[in-house]
């Protein structure tokens, strides 16, 4: 049996989807017991998990052989996953993790955040994975002004960026979850081309056939206008903190691994857009 924790984010939920195509028994972690009465009400498998509590870790272990370890971004992530790992190890699970792209070099603020569990899951003798995905193409689906201005704004940034889509995540979650081979592996996961976002506009041109431009804000503005769209003011800064370790480089590389694991190529830029039209015209 596997352990989803972060069930109910985009990672998780798609996740789990894929888990349950495949036929593979999984039970999802959520923080809220509504949520996990609920799931249970559906005939799905759910356990009520706070990783703030780590008495409430050990029973959600019973009879669980691996987790995919993915705790909420927060100032008290690092700890969270610890709480987490400290069980683990109690239990003998294995562990796949869920981190970040160049979460070693320690790139970023979120970077900084996984950089010690990434550590400590090295260190702790357990079986383990970690997954370190480059920056979603799901977060321009939080861009409504694509569809009624004909724009989407991003702190500024010129240099390419290795969008990856969450549906290639999942995929590659589930591979390394249900099969064998993997432990002691670093996965670092790309779609299947770098864009700038200048690019990125251009492809949602193409695929919209209506134009469609990058407004690349100064850092001043784009915080602000985060913070106007009542984003938490952590949140804000983890990003800007993203955007400032992006801007000249280090998330240009492309790697195989999507589809080297998965058989099937990653995702890209245009295929995402034409899944989602829907949203952006």
């Amino acid at each position: 049996m596997i352990l989803v924790t972060g069930a109910s984010g985009n990672v998780g939920t798609a996740l789990l989807a894929r888990l349950r195509s495949d036929g593979v028994a999984a039970r999802a972690a959520y923080r809220d017991p509504r949520t996990t009465a609920q799931v249970i009400k559906a005939g799905g498998q759910a356990v009520t998990l706070d990783l703030d509590m780590p008495d409430t870790i050990g029973p959600a272990l019973d009879g669980i052989e691996t987790v995919f370890l993915l705790g909420a971004t927060s100032p008290a992530q690092t700890t969270h996953e610890l709480n987490m790992l400290a069980a683990a190890r109690v239990a003998g699970v294995r562990v796949v993790k869920l981190s970040v792209w160049r979460a070693d070099e320690g790139l970023s603020p979120i970077a900084r955040l996984h950089q010690p569990v990434e550590q400590a899951l090295v260190a702790s003798g357990l079986p383990w994975t970690i997954l370190r995905p480059n920056f979603y193409l799901q977060n321009f689906l939080r861009q409504p002004s694509i569809r009624e201005a004909g724009e989407f704004s991003f702190p500024l940034i010129t240099a390419p960026i290795s969008f990856i889509d969450i549906g290639d995540i999942a995929r590659v979650a589930a591979k390394v979850l249900a099969t064998e081979g993997h432990d002691g592996c670093v996965y670092d996961l790309t779609g299947p081309k770098a864009l700038t976002y200048t690019e990125a506009a251009d492809e949602f041109s193409d695929v919209l056939g209506k134009p469609v431009r990058y407004v690349g804000l100064p850092d001043a503005e784009a915080r602000a206008a985060m913070l106007r769209r009542g984003m938490p003011g952590f949140s804000v800064d983890a990003l800007m903190g993203v955007a400032r370790a992006y801007r000249t480089g280090g998330a240009e590389t492309v790697t195989p691994t999507v589809a080297d694991l998965t058989g099937r190529a990653p995702l890209g830029f245009a295929d995402f857009v034409r899944q989602n039209r829907h949203f952006f015209d």
